[in-house]
């Protein structure tokens, strides 16, 4: 029975039947070792050069033993093994019962101890009194008849390293002499006793790319960090913070000339300076976590604790991050718990039952993206999950998390017609399972990663999403502003003499603004799938077109909320973003791009060095509309304060071809007044056209409501910033 179980891989019990065994009948201890393949075995003391015995041929397929009188026996063994072709030494795995299941019993107590004891974990332990370094193997899979662990190491084969089950479910093995870099699966057989695929490790820290997809062992401690003053510094209010966010697609920012992509370091040593030509402070990152299809842009991920190796190492890209926040610049992943691939090296019935997804597939697959979803209301799926967000924050000092696809978490019938989604207890379409786990990870992050900030990708009017918890909010940091981008860039779509029977689509925004704290996202998704670049979305023709889209730039750093925009947008690339191609940076020899380049980057300075642009975002006090109905010019005025009330900025918008002369202005305070930036600057490649002296002093004349204005020629399709300045 015993061979039959280790020669097919059905061993769930090594422990039990290998090593030291102790046989009452006889009152002695039995040493037993399996080596498929073997020919001769000898045991020697780990402490001792010398041979203590050999061990028996019970079987030709491997099995050998040998009795020792009870006093002799257990002691600490290395096993030198004679093939046809070789000759080896190793020490047996089976004599470490207590290093396989150390952490288990601590496990459920904290999420952050999933990826501290599960995984690969390399380790040390002491055997007869010498030190022994290897690597704790441990997966959850309570479902399956029996786990082996495969590898380089065994010739990938399923009988040599069978795992030992542990009452709660888990697969467990200390494998002495493994070190950083040995690739690895697990071989399962579910319940009935059929073999699975070969599944990569749910919690590898690491893997190989196609075809493998192998898992690889690696050494979390061995990166020295260099930010421990960035990370205390960010122990800020982010709501009070300028954060202006360049969201970019790793792979395609940039290649070399034979069309491969930037590594992590090559990244870091030309990504960096141009974020800071470009005053952003932040840069978010399309996900890296690792992923099967390149296609996907790492939104079907399947290894949620490991960075894609396509460019680099883990350390790598932990050195990118440190690069970066030496440079001042903040790093946010986007993170996807909403759902995973159906691969079969991956998460899909891993045990052989759907173990991390619900099983109903009303509710367990994902109609628009052909992929599990997650079951929110198993706890050891939310534990996983919520160790998933803690391990970024942890090991690679991650800055933020913006959470994809909330708004598909959140509801049951999200993208389903009737008939194909489950009610919830109550009858509604709320999934109270995934509410209750945003609100957990919010709470977790906030707690144990107070510098952090999480993001919500979320396009409905879900109430409270960057509300605290304790109100019954989701607890967010920011919510991406999904109508503001779908409004203004419809209306900045229409021809400019239609635009006046639009402007709502304009000033909408500023009627729920204050009900979330706000990030206006211009994202990769309004810039693929034939919906055009952000330049070929503007109407006339070619100046009128970059004119509008510097109109639209200039309102949108005017407008309350923290701003993102992706790559591309600040050369107003002309083409839709192609994943496998790199930015159209050819452009920059031309004016019009360069131009436009020119601009975000001083919107960036003017945005970070006023405060009145950031400070008060989410403040009543901070905003105020001077004129938000004059439709008929297709015009806007608004005026932003800070939270001190010591500082203020002016912003005009003239959204049509039209020069609006000798336009009044009225203005909060008496004194001089003078423009900081116009998006119709000639560096901009724009007119120029004449707005007046440098220097506009007001005049008692009441305009907007204010008792003093000022007068100046507005130009056409442009944004104006004007601050009163000393005399």
């Amino acid at each position: 029975m015993l061979l039959r179980e280790l020669n097919e891989a059905r061993c769930g019990q090594p422990f039990e039947k290998l090593g030291w065994i102790y046989d009452n009948e006889k009152s002695l201890w039995c040493l037993r070792a399996w080596l498929p393949h073997a020919k001769k075995v000898a045991v020697r003391r780990i402490e001792k050069k010398s041979i203590e015995c050999s061990l028996k041929c019970l079987n030709a397929d491997g099995l050998f033993e040998a009795e020792f009188p009870e006093l002799a026996a257990p002691f600490s063994y290395a096993l030198k093994v004679d093939y046809a072709d070789a000759k080896t030494e190793v020490i047996d795995p089976y004599q470490f019962h207590d290093e396989a299941f150390r952490g288990l019993a601590e496990m459920k107590h904290s999420a952050d101890n999933i990826y501290r004891t599960l995984g690969a974990q390399i380790m040390e332990t002491e055997a007869g009194g010498v030190k022994v370094k290897g690597v704790r193997f441990a997966v959850y899979a309570p479902s399956a008849m029996s786990v082996s662990l495969i590898g380089d190491f065994n010739y990938w084969d399923g009988r040599r390293h069978p795992m030992q089950r542990s009452l709660c479910g888990h697969w467990v093995l200390f494998v002495p002499g493994l070190e950083a870099g040995a690739r690895y699966k697990f071989e399962l057989k579910d319940m009935h006793g059929h073999c699975l695929p070969h599944k990569a490790d749910p919690v590898g820290f690491y893997s190989d790319q196609y075809p493998s997809f192998a898992s690889v062992v690696y050494d979390q401690k061995q990166y020295e960090w260099h930010d421990a003053d960035w990370l205390l510094a960010q122990r800020n209010d982010k709501l009070e913070q300028p954060i202006s966010i360049y969201e970019m697609h790793f792979a395609s920012w940039k290649r070399h000339d034979d069309g491969s992509s930037l590594s992590y370091r090559e990244m870091a040593d030309q990504l960096i300076p141009y974020l800071l030509e470009m005053n952003y402070t932040h840069i978010e990152l399309m996900p890296i976590m690792e992923h099967p299809f390149s296609g996907s842009w790492g939104y079907q991920p399947l290894g949620l604790f490991a960075p894609t190796s396509r460019f680099g190492s883990a350390d790598d890209f932990k050195y990118f991050v440190d690069r970066c926040h030496k440079a001042g610049i903040g790093v946010i992943l986007d993170w996807v718990p909403a759902h995973f691939p159906s691969d079969a090296h991956g998460l899909a019935r891993f045990d052989g039952t759907p173990l991390y997804e619900y099983e109903d597939p009303r509710r367990g697959w994902h109609p628009d993206w052909n992929s599990y979803i997650y079951d929110f209301g198993r706890d050891t799926v939310r534990q996983f999950l919520i160790a998933s967000a803690l391990y970024w924050l942890d090991h690679f000092h991650i800055d933020g998390l913006r959470v994809d696809a909330v708004a598909s978490m959140l509801y049951w019938d999200y993208s389903r017609d009737d008939g194909e989604w489950v009610p919830n207890l109550d009858g509604g379409n709320h999934n109270y399972e995934a509410i209750s786990l945003l609100q957990w990870f919010n709470r977790e992050v906030y707690e144990r990663f107070p510098h952090a900030m999480t993001i919500a990708e979320e396009s409905t009017a879900f109430s409270g999403v960057s509300r605290p918890t304790y109100t019954g909010g989701l607890g967010f940091t920011f919510k991406w502003n999904m109508g503001w981008m779908n409004d203004s860039l419809r209306y900045m779509a229409k021809e400019p003499v239609h635009r006046k029977f639009h402007h709502n689509d304009l000033t909408f925004s500023m009627v729920y603004h204050y009900n979330e704290n706000f990030v206006l996202s211009l994202s990769h998704d309004e810039v693929v799938h034939g919906k055009q670049s952000l330049l070929y979305k503007m109407p006339g023709d070619e100046w009128q077109q970059a004119a509008n889209l510097r109109t639209y730039m200039g309102y949108m750093y005017a407008h309350p909320g923290k701003k993102l925009n992706f790559m591309g947008t600040e050369i107003a690339q002309s083409t839709e973003w192609d994943h496998d191609g790199q930015l159209d940076w050819w452009l920059l020899g031309f004016d019009k791009h360069r131009g436009q380049k020119n601009l975000i980057r001083d919107l960036n300075r003017l945005y970070r060095s006023e405060s009145a642009l950031y400070d008060a975002d989410y403040l009543q006090s901070g905003f105020e509309w001077l004129d938000h109905s004059n439709w008929e010019s297709s015009s806007l005025l608004m005026l932003r304060r800070n939270k001190a009330q010591d500082s203020f900025i002016i912003a005009a918008c003239n959204f049509t071809p039209v020069p609006r002369d000798g336009f009044r202005i009225g203005v909060p305070e008496a004194g001089c007044y003078q423009i900081v930036l116009n998006t119709d600057s000639s560096e901009y490649w724009g007119g120029d056209y004449f707005v007046g002296a440098d220097v506009f002093q007001s005049e008692a004349v009441e305009s907007h409501g204010k008792s003093n204005s000022i007068v100046l020629n507005l130009p056409p399709l442009a944004t104006v910033f004007i601050k009163k300045v000393a005399e």
